[in-house]
């Protein structure tokens, strides 16, 4: 699993989960595979990432440590920002481990790259 994928999951749908966002992440293998750098695909794709959940959830992982808090002023321009932000983007790969939500602590499990986020009957709400 991307850490794009993981900007759009919740667990909102669990029986009384008011918010379920964002799915704290437990990885327990993570494989690195290189991809063509696309520089518009980053520009676009950045202002439509929850940017603290995307820096955070890099961190949860152990490779957060060449992005920045803050979304830098014209990123659009710096195109060693840019490679930065693609690699943990689409680079980095949860390969097994499991998210986590946040008001339930309900594991759901990542195994080989997907994430299983199907619920059992009695816990939709």
């Amino acid at each position: 699993m991307k850490l794009l994928t993981h900007n759009l999951l919740s667990s909102k749908c669990l029986k009384g989960v008011k918010v379920g966002y964002p799915l704290r992440i437990v990885a327990k293998d993570v494989k690195i595979s290189e991809s063509e750098f696309n520089k518009e695909f980053v520009k676009k794709i950045i202002p439509k990432l929850d940017w603290k959940v995307f820096v955070n959830a890099a961190v949860q992982i152990g490779h957060g440590n060449d992005l920045s808090d803050e979304l830098i002023d014209d990123y659009e321009e710096d195109e060693e920002y840019l490679k930065k932000v693609h690699h943990v983007l689409m680079e980095v790969e949860i390969i097994n481990g499991e998210l986590i939500c946040p008001e339930t602590e309900r594991v759901f499990p990542i195994s080989s790259g997907i994430p299983n986020l199907l619920l059992n009957e009695n816990e939709v709400s």
